[in-house]
């Protein structure tokens, strides 16, 4: 994921104040069930919300209705109205759990002060899993089930140098500078860089720029004019950056090689014809069905091993190569992770 790829709004101290008063008390009935053992999966009803409207967490939609079907869970309802403010994202919590939902899978729009919303959840006896992005310092909530970005910006960075045959300058497009998930992308990136010895110079890393589409296509614009000769090679790990230098370098015919992210059609179409070397994709569905799968597992009575857990939900290099096969790769590494909360991360009565 995805955050690392998005603007986050909101004031710390305004959360902070909010995020005892952010759910509405869990009904009697549902508060009985717990207390009695464990709801049946169809007492569960699984919540998964993004902080806002972003392309990457679409998948969300149709991973969620599977996991319903698959699982026999009484609902799954995905929420994006959050418009990437915390305090919003809190109310579209506390309306959620007053309509019965009683187990989520979140996104938190402020990794500095979700734990406070995890908090307050688990209070009230609600499973919660941290889905797509981890809270900056311990995890308050059940798990973690996110993307390991320093890792995945390593694998495209490396890839950006081997497309780029071992020299020259790279340049580096992601999201939000304060973020600290940004912060371990750029690590990544600096630390495939510094692994080839001087060969290759990290031109500049371009910060903010994955607001919208819109940003993200000016910002790809004001570089190409200004440093276009100048570049070898483009590694994006954040999403609209991903879309629009893959449109630009496509574009101006300069011979600049693009790694991207995620796999939006814009990019697709790109390894297909060329003007993308690769994509590092990660796993939104895997997200989404296995994190509804363990806080089904954790409504029921199970509890996690080691509470507050991260689990890396992988990320794939995919070039034109390999483009037909990822699915299945995907897919498979989502069947593992789902064996490895069965045999390792859950503990069940």
């Amino acid at each position: 994921m995805s955050r690392r790829m998005l603007s986050r709004i909101g004031s710390g101290l305004t959360v902070v104040a909010l995020a005892t008063t952010t759910v509405a008390c869990t009904k009697k009935s549902d508060t009985t069930d717990a207390e009695a053992g464990g709801r049946e999966p169809a007492q569960v009803k699984v919540a998964l919300v993004p902080g806002g409207s972003h392309p990457y967490f679409q998948p969300w939609k149709d991973a969620g209705a599977k996991a319903k079907t698959e699982l026999a869970l009484g609902d799954v309802t995905f929420n994006e109205t959050a418009g990437w403010d915390q305090t919003k994202q809190n109310d579209v919590l506390k309306s959620l759990a007053a309509q019965g939902y009683n187990a989520f899978g979140v996104f938190g729009v402020s990794p500095d002060n979700i734990n406070s919303t995890f908090e307050d959840l688990k209070r009230q006896g609600f499973p919660v899993g941290s889905l797509a992005s981890c809270p900056a310092g311990a995890n308050k909530a059940d798990f973690c089930l996110s993307t390991d970005v320093e890792v995945a910006a390593y694998k495209g960075a490396k890839a950006a140098i081997d497309a780029m045959g071992g020299q020259g300058n790279l340049v580096h497009l992601t999201g939000n500078k304060v973020d600290s998930n940004t912060q371990r992308r750029i690590a990544g990136v600096e630390k495939a860089v510094a692994e080839t010895g001087g060969k290759v110079t990290l031109l500049q890393s371009v910060t903010d720029i994955d607001k919208d589409l819109q940003s993200a296509q000016r910002a790809v614009a004001d570089l190409l004019a200004a440093k276009g000769r100048q570049i070898q090679a483009i590694v994006n790990t954040a999403y609209n950056p991903a879309v629009a230098s893959a449109e630009g370098v496509r574009q101006s015919k300069l011979p600049i090689k693009v790694i991207a992210i995620d796999d939006d059609p814009t990019v697709l179409d790109g390894l297909r014809g060329g003007s993308v070397a690769a994509t590092v994709l990660q796993n939104p569905v895997g997200q989404a069905q296995v994190g509804s799968y363990a806080l089904m597992k954790l409504s029921g009575g199970c509890t996690m091993a080691e509470p507050g857990v991260t689990i890396d939900s992988g990320s794939f290099v995919v070039t034109k190569e390999n483009l037909d096969g990822y699915e299945a790769d995907r897919t498979s590494t989502t069947e593992a992770l789902r064996k490895k909360f069965d045999g390792d991360l859950l503990k069940c009565s």
